[in-house]
């Protein structure tokens, strides 16, 4: 049998009316307005409440509808010309679209639209009134700069796109959208450079889009995991942004974004692993400083990542790597410590993880308070108590600061997941467990990729030329390429070669 919403719209008004009722459940925010045009012209008009701009339509379609020369007009038309007419000479509105299918119909009406039925036709008339509320833009909160614009993105895909086009003003810039998740219907769009980004990867980006089947969309996370190339490693391999100048300069090098309705982070693929610790603040401020501020997020990864580690080997296994007043001042501290270091710093690491994410549930009228007692009177409480050393609780908070200067949580949060395991090897192994676990991680980035692109490019494989914009990054002036692992259709963004010359 044929599925409800497949089916053509019925040239019954009445019909129409039932089915729709039927299909929503006798939802009560189903507004349905009647109305009689002249002696024999009944049309109907469907909206759901809060969905629609009820000032518009009460100023603009129904004013419209009821002037006195609209009878007149309409006299000796059947249905069919009706609705043209309407839609051509009548009805106030630049979005209007007709619609055969039922499904069609409920998707439009579920987005905000106005759906005007005719008696007497089986086509549908839609006008685009969307009137909800949202969140206006503001200040982006998980990447904020000093220098740079204080516009975020919202929840609002329109809104999103639009941020974009201020951006990129170029007729180039193409936007295509799709509809993903049975029951949520979820608006997801895709944006790039049609003369700048390659073909193929555009055409992967659709067909891993296309090829997903669920129920539901509701934030970018969901598309992430279904588009990404592996879900076996803690690495993020793809970027997300909600600053608009971000996205908008991944487009520039080539790069689709994803915009996906509901959320403010916009998707960026392909990724490489230097990204995550470039920030858009590097590009406003002067090249030397940028480099400086880079060299720090680098330093911060490895001591998120490897700082407790080595204690943990040095103090347990390898005592005499360490000045003989350190060591004594060190076994002073331990003295009164009955676990060995490896239980320590697992205890200590554990208890941070928890203090976090305490931190982000907690009501923030108290969650400052609280989070001076977590880290202040619970560790002073500790080391008093004899729990754990006071070396400990300074290593443990270097490792915490550290987490934060990472420019991208994903990243961030993937140096706290190993960071355990390496916990672990220095504790059975000492060193040589680091160094066998900082062995694997490389074998492990260096395997990943992102959209056909490598994971560790350009440091591997190397190419001079993208080094420029990675750990240290050069003057603009300096910057006349775009990467070439991306091989995108036109390889110069600054310079003569940047006007016509093109690469593959």
């Amino acid at each position: 049998m044929k599925d409800k919403h497949d089916q053509d719209l019925s040239s019954r008004l009445d019909d129409n009316h039932e089915q729709i009722k039927q299909l929503l459940g006798l939802s009560t925010d189903l507004i349905s307005k009647e109305l009689l045009l002249g002696d024999k012209t009944r049309l109907t008009l469907f909206y759901i409440d809060g969905l629609v701009d009820t000032g518009i339509l009460h100023q603009s379609i129904l004013y419209s509808l009821q002037g006195n020369r609209v009878p007149e007009m309409l006299e000796g038309l059947n249905p069919e010309q009706t609705v043209e007419l309407l839609r051509q000479r009548i009805l106030i509105a630049g979005d209007l679209t007709l619609v055969s299918k039922m499904g069609q119909f409920v998707h439009d009406l579920m987005s905000g639209s106005v759906m005007l039925t005719v008696d007497g036709t089986a086509n549908a008339l839609r006008i685009g009134l969307p009137g909800w509320d949202d969140r206006a833009v503001s200040e982006p909160s998980s990447q904020s700069v000093v220098r740079g614009p204080m516009e975020g993105f919202t929840e609002n895909l329109r809104t999103n796109t639009a941020l974009l086009r201020r951006k990129i003003k170029d007729s180039q810039l193409w936007l295509e959208t799709l509809q993903i998740g049975r029951v949520t219907q979820t608006s997801v769009s895709i944006m790039y450079l049609s003369n700048v980004a390659n073909e193929e990867l555009v055409k992967e980006v659709k067909r891993r889009l296309n090829k997903i089947d669920t129920d539901s969309i509701l934030e970018s996370g969901y598309i992430e995991e279904f588009i990404q190339d592996t879900a076996r490693t803690p690495f993020p391999t793809m970027y997300n942004s909600d600053r608009p100048d971000t996205i908008a300069a991944g487009i520039l090098e080539g790069k689709v974004a994803i915009l996906i309705d509901g959320t403010p982070f916009v998707l960026l693929a392909p990724t490489i692993f230097v990204a995550f610790f470039q920030s858009a603040e590097d590009y406003y401020q002067r090249a030397d400083i940028s480099t400086l501020l880079r060299f720090i997020r680098f330093l911060a990864f490895f001591l998120t990542l490897l700082a407790p580690a080595l204690y943990v080997a040095i103090t347990t296994y390898h005592q005499e790597m360490i000045p003989t007043s350190l060591v004594i001042s060190l076994a002073a501290q331990r003295e009164s410590v009955p676990f060995p270091a490896f239980i320590e710093a697992l205890m200590m690491e554990l208890t941070y993880e928890i203090l976090r994410e305490a931190g982000v549930r907690i009501p923030k009228n108290v969650g400052q308070a609280i989070s001076i007692v977590g880290t202040l009177v619970i560790g002073q409480a500790a080391v008093a108590a004899g729990f754990v050393s006071s070396a400990m609780v300074i290593i443990v908070s270097i490792t915490a600061i550290s987490s934060f200067v990472i420019p991208e949580v994903g990243m961030s949060i993937a140096a706290r997941i190993i960071r355990f395991a390496l916990i672990g090897l220095a504790g059975f192994i000492g060193l040589y467990g680091v160094l066998c676990g900082v062995f694997v991680i490389v074998l492990h980035l260096a395997s990943l990729r992102s959209f056909g692109i490598s994971y560790m490019s350009p440091i591997g494989p190397y190419r001079s030329e993208d080094m420029k914009d990675t750990i240290f990054r050069f003057p603009w002036p300096h910057l006349r390429k775009r990467p070439t692992e991306s091989r995108t259709k036109n390889i110069y963004r600054q310079g003569p070669a940047g006007q016509g010359e093109q690469e593959s």
